[in-house]
């Protein structure tokens, strides 16, 4: 008789899984934080990410009582502010409405800001050993090709059906539900991966539907896509000795809240702008880069000029207070690039 599914998962992640992320362990702050952090973004980046912010966050307390801008600043770069902002709300929700210890079951941790079903039963798991199961994106396509379900996943029949066999593959004691639990996320990250799956290294590959019927590439089904728009800018960099003239977006749209260069359709309109700045003493368009969003692609056609004196003190920000902010990615690289 074939050992159970999740059995053979937990014993794999123990000898080959990732057994020593910074995150790793029962601190229901630290497991929340990686789990927020790691919404659609790699392991790698998030490691680059993570010890700086716990280091100025070391618990939910601080992370309450900071200012926007701090926890905005150290966010920037790693991209899906949203995150940010949810993880700021909620971590005042623990404060406000849990006092200050995190809910230890799905229900109660999905009243958080930015918490959903699934993230929300990942905490379950390894901050407080509750039998949940979870279902990201690598785990929908592990179980969508290990049991056979055909269509996309984000159609509700297939969706329902990758719940029920998420719920129904559950091992019952904690301590193999913590490593089952990592398990799928290691083995769909490294092992049953989107193209060229190393099938012959799984654990679970002698049940496999795809694996089996050749399905592999088949498996889960794909959405077709849709034409990524593009679309054009021209940000304006402008320079005052060690001052950069940088404003706040506004609440609303993309990279809201985050300080940002000023934005115009045309190298014409850019100047104009500058004109209202002060003197100019120097100007240049310098190389476009591009910046892909989901959604869409944005080209940016950065328009550089240096101002002389500038006619209002309370447009400017010394550079380092500036690169102190929270920025969107290309504009910190606009400002690494070309001011430093």
């Amino acid at each position: 008789m074939m050992t159970p599914f999740a059995h053979r998962l937990a014993a794999w992640q123990a000898r080959h899984g990732r057994n020593h992320l910074p995150w790793q362990g029962n601190d229901p702050y630290r497991v929340w934080l990686s789990e927020i952090m790691l919404q659609q973004t790699q392991v790698a980046t998030v490691l680059q990410y993570y010890p700086r912010f716990l280091a100025r966050f070391p618990d939910v307390e601080s992370l309450a009582a900071a200012a926007d801008d701090d926890v905005l600043a150290l966010w920037s770069g790693l991209g899906y502010y949203s995150r940010a902002r949810n993880l700021h709300h909620a971590a005042r929700q623990v404060m406000d409405e849990y006092g200050g210890q995190f809910p230890r079951d799905r229900a109660g941790l999905e009243t958080l800001k930015g918490v959903g079903r699934s993230t929300a039963a990942a905490i379950a798991v390894f901050a407080f050993g509750q039998k949940e199961a979870i279902l990201d994106g690598n785990v929908k396509r592990l179980l969508a090709r290990h049991a056979g379900i055909y269509g996309t996943p984000d159609q509700p029949a297939t969706l329902a059906a990758l719940w029920a066999e998420a719920e129904a593959r559950l091992p019952d004691d904690a301590a193999t539900l913590r490593r089952y639990t990592q398990g799928l996320m290691d083995l769909g990250n490294g092992i049953c991966t989107r193209t060229r799956p190393r099938c012959g290294e799984c654990p679970v590959a002698a049940d496999c539907y795809a694996y089996r019927h050749d399905a592999t590439a088949a498996l889960p089904e794909k959405r077709a896509k849709k034409p990524n728009p593009e679309r054009h800018t021209v940000m304006l960099l402008a320079r005052c000795g060690d001052r950069l003239h940088l404003y706040r977006r506004p609440d609303r749209g993309i990279w809201r809240g985050l300080w940002s260069l000023p934005e115009y359709d045309s190298v014409a309109a850019a100047e104009t702008a500058a004109q209202t700045l002060g003197a100019i003493t120097a100007r240049a368009t310098l190389p476009a880069i591009t910046h892909k969003f989901t959604h869409y692609t944005l080209h940016i056609a950065p328009f550089a000029v240096t101002i002389a004196a500038p006619a209002r003190a309370a447009d400017w920000l010394p550079q380092q207070e500036a690169l102190a902010k929270g920025l969107p990615a290309p504009v910190r690289r606009l400002i690494d690039d070309h001011f430093r």
